[in-house]
């Protein structure tokens, strides 16, 4: 299973970070819309936590995403099998998870992306893993600047 791993440092606390991270209803507020982040949609009711459930949509495929680890403020996981467009290129599992620790006046910060490939897509693997990647630094400099700021 290949992994994309990002880590950074954050001036700020761990619990702001990870309000942002699991506040799934105000990503608009940091995270602008890309061709592979078109916004979270569908979120399940009440506040987020294991269980939680949403949708991400887009050109390339439908992400039904679940919270299955919640350690405020130290830990979050999200599972989102991605379904692919067309159906007939099947399903990447997704798994990102995410690490706070707490420093003096920081937080570092720690991505790791977990990718499960279908075998329609073992050819074109190192495509894949580079926009999975751009996307994860996208966010990861979006979330640094919005609790920066």
């Amino acid at each position: 299973m290949p992994e994309i791993r990002l880590e950074t440092d954050i001036r700020g606390t761990a619990d702001a970070v990870f309000a942002a991270l699991v506040d799934l209803r105000g990503y608009g507020r940091w995270l602008a819309r890309s061709s592979a982040f078109p916004g979270t949609t569908e979120i399940s009711p009440g506040p987020v936590g294991v269980g939680t459930t949403y949708v991400e949509s887009s050109s390339q495929g439908v992400r039904r995403g679940t919270v299955t680890e919640y350690q405020p403020p130290d830990s979050v996981t999200f599972h989102q099998p991605m379904t692919m467009k067309p159906n007939l290129l099947g399903v990447i599992d997704i798994r990102v998870r995410y690490t706070l620790t707490q420093a003096a006046d920081s937080v570092h910060l720690r991505r790791v992306v977990t990718l499960t490939l279908p075998a329609a897509l073992k050819l074109v693997q190192p495509v894949v893993l580079r926009q999975f990647r751009t996307e994860s630094e996208r966010t990861m400099r979006a979330l640094k600047a919005f609790v920066e700021t």
